[in-house]
């Protein structure tokens, strides 16, 4: 809880990964993937009850043992498909608890795949969303830098590159540009009735949260995963500032 405001946490974690089979239980660093969003959220100073939600009965199997006592819930087969909106089964679970008599201010979506995040940014990401009145949901960003469409091309049929900026000039150098941000996966909140209104995070009302390059990495792929893990050792070492 933060100034009052009651704050549920769902970690989202299906079994159908095409990119990396199994990547949400895939040990990272003698743990499942997913026990590193849980123990996060466990360590959280705001956060009063966590829902793990999945499709798959091996990763609540695996999670089980990291959830001391906070719950978790296999997905209704609807929920459960390719072509099911994420949003569905956050509206799902927030009006499941709503029914059960356990209401909430607001939602964050902690993705199992996004473990380089600190507590610190649960926590201050939530302070900052709650303490902006203006704003009802907050996304995390990384400021693009070699990704900055300044320096984007297209590729004609004839090979020849264009810019994709058309303002673009070549040779600018990167501190005449302007900053731009991409999503990443760090944290995802919204106030819960906006949520089920708006069915996304995204919307004119949306604070932006900034994160370092380092944690912006996600695991999609194995490729992701052998980065993820070295940047995890890093972490671990003192490598980066926490």
């Amino acid at each position: 809880m933060y100034k009052g405001k009651r704050i549920l946490a769902i970690i989202p974690a299906r079994g159908g990964s095409k990119g990396l089979p199994g990547k949400n239980i895939r040990p990272l660093l003698g743990k499942p993937l997913i026990a590193w969003s849980i123990e996060q959220a466990k360590a959280s100073r705001h956060i009063d009850r966590i829902y793990v939600s999945t499709d798959s009965q091996e990763i609540a199997d695996q999670a089980k043992p990291y959830m001391e006592g906070q719950d978790f819930e296999l997905r209704p087969p609807e929920l459960a498909t390719d072509t099911a909106p994420s949003s569905a089964f956050i509206s799902y679970t927030i009006n499941k608890l709503n029914d059960e008599g356990e209401c909430f201010d607001y939602i964050i979506l902690l993705e199992p795949t996004s473990p380089l995040r600190d507590v610190s940014d649960i926590d201050q990401s939530l302070e900052d969303l709650i303490d902006h009145p203006e704003a009802e949901s907050l996304l995390s960003v990384v400021r693009a830098e070699d990704a900055n469409p300044s320096f984007m091309v297209t590729i004609a049929e004839d090979r020849l590159m264009r810019p994709y900026l058309a303002d673009a000039i070549s040779g600018m150098r990167r501190q005449d540009i302007n900053d731009v941000y991409y999503f990443e996966g760090t944290v995802y909140i919204s106030k819960c009735s906006t949520f089920l209104e708006k069915k996304g995070f995204l919307h004119d009302k949306t604070l932006a949260y900034v994160v370092p390059k380092w944690k912006s990495f996600e695991i999609d792929d194995l490729t992701d995963f052998i980065i993820v893990e070295a940047l995890m050792n890093a972490k671990i070492k003192g490598t980066f500032n926490k």
